[in-house]
C-alpha cells in the first residue's frame, strides 16, 4: 500500500479478444431486508453521503471489484454495510472516521503475496484490508485477490440451471445491445456483457472509469444507451456502440475542456469514438467526466 501520488495514466491498447466471454455482468443483489434493485443504489448513496476521501475511496475499491469480477452481485446487509457475493460473500465495504475497511470472509485461506491484508490477522477465518486517507492499494494484487476469494467460494449449483435458462441479448444495428429501459446499475452491466468482442473491453473500461472518478453516479439504460448522471441534475453522458467504434457522448461537450473532438447537430453536444487497437487514453477520459459531472446534465 502506498501513498497517493498525482500521476497521469499511460493511454494503452484494448486487448482483443477471438471469442466474447458470455454470462457476466454485475448485478444489485439483495439481503432479506433490502429489495434487489436497491442493493447497488444504496452503495451509491453511501459514498455519497460520505462525502470525503472515505467516499472516493470506498468508490475506487468498488470499481476494482466489478472490474476483477462482472458476475459480482452487490448486496446490502447488517444494517447498512456494503457486500459483494459470487457464490457467497466475497467481501464487506465499511467505512470509519479514520479507515475504510475492506474484509474478506475467508481471508485467511487466500494467497496474498502483496501483503495487502493488515488487520484482522489473528483469526482463522477473516482478513482485512484497512485503508487510511491517502493511501491507495496497489490495483492489480488487489483484482487477484478477489478472483481469488470468488474461485475459493466455488460454483454455485443454483446459478448454472438459471445461467441455461437466460435468453441472449439481441443486437441490433452496429452491434449495438437491445436492453429494456431501467434505472441501475444491473442493466448496464447487461448492456456491457452484451457488447460484442473488444466493445465490451471499451464498455467495462469506460464504466468503471466512471464510477471511479463521480462516486455516487446514477445509471440507467434509455433507448437502448447506458446514461450516466448526477441525481436530480440530470444526464452528463453515455455511450454507443457502432459497427466500427464505441460513440461516447457528452451532453454539455461543448463546455469541456479541451472540447471533444467528435461535432454534433445538437448544440452543446459532442462526441468522442473509439475504435478498435484505439490507445485509452485513461487520464483525458478522466478529466472529461469529472468536468461533465459537474455541469447541469441534459433532461429528457
Amino acid at each position: 500500500m502506498t501513498k497517493a501520488t498525482s500521476q497521469a495514466s499511460k493511454p494503452r491498447k484494448v486487448a482483443k479478444k477471438s471469442q466474447p466471454k458470455t454470462g457476466t455482468k454485475a448485478r444489485s443483489g439483495a439481503s432479506k431486508d433490502k429489495p434487489m434493485e436497491s442493493a447497488s443504489r444504496l452503495i451509491d448513496q453511501r459514498i455519497l453521503d460520505l462525502g470525503d476521501w472515505r467516499g472516493e475511496t470506498l468508490a475506487r475499491m468498488r470499481a476494482l471489484i466489478l472490474e476483477a469480477d462482472p458476475e459480482m452481485t452487490e448486496e446490502w446487509k447488517w444494517m447498512g454495510t456494503p457486500v459483494w457475493s459470487h457464490h457467497g460473500i466475497v467481501c464487506t465495504g465499511e467505512s470509519y472516521k479514520t479507515v475504510v475497511k475492506l474484509t474478506f470472509l475467508k481471508g485467511a485461506k487466500l494467497p496474498d503475496p502483496s501483503g495487502l491484508f493488515n488487520s484482522s490477522l489473528e483469526g482463522n477465518a477473516r482478513r482485512a484490508i484497512d485503508i487510511h486517507e491517502g493511501e491507495k492499494v496497489d490495483a492489480r494484487a488487489f483484482k487477484a485477490l478477489v478472483k481469488a476469494a470468488v474461485a475459493l467460494n466455488g460454483p454455485s449449483a443454483k446459478a448454472r440451471p438459471a445461467a441455461s435458462k437466460a435468453k441472449p441479448v439481441k443486437l441490433l444495428s452496429g452491434g449495438n445491445p437491445r436492453i429494456a429501459k431501467a434505472d441501475g446499475d444491473a442493466p448496464v452491466q447487461a448492456y456491457i456483457d452484451a457488447l460484442p468482442g473488444w466493445k465490451r473491453d471499451v464498455g467495462s473500461w469506460l464504466d468503471a472509469l466512471i464510477v471511479r472518478n463521480v462516486p455516487g453516479v446514477r445509471k440507467a439504460v434509455k433507448w437502448n444507451t447506458p446514461f450516466y448522471g448526477i441525481e436530480g441534475q440530470g444526464w452528463f453522458m453515455g455511450m454507443h456502440a457502432f459497427t466500427n467504434y464505441v460513440k461516447v457522448t457528452f451532453f454539455r461537450g461543448t463546455s469541456l475542456r479541451p472540447v471533444p473532438p467528435g461535432p454534433s447537430k445538437t448544440q452543446d453536444t459532442r462526441y468522442y469514438d473509439i475504435r478498435e487497437d484505439d490507445p485509452l487514453d485513461e487520464a483525458q477520459m478522466a478529466k472529461w467526466v469529472k468536468q461533465a459531472a459537474a455541469l447541469p446534465g441534459w433532461v429528457p
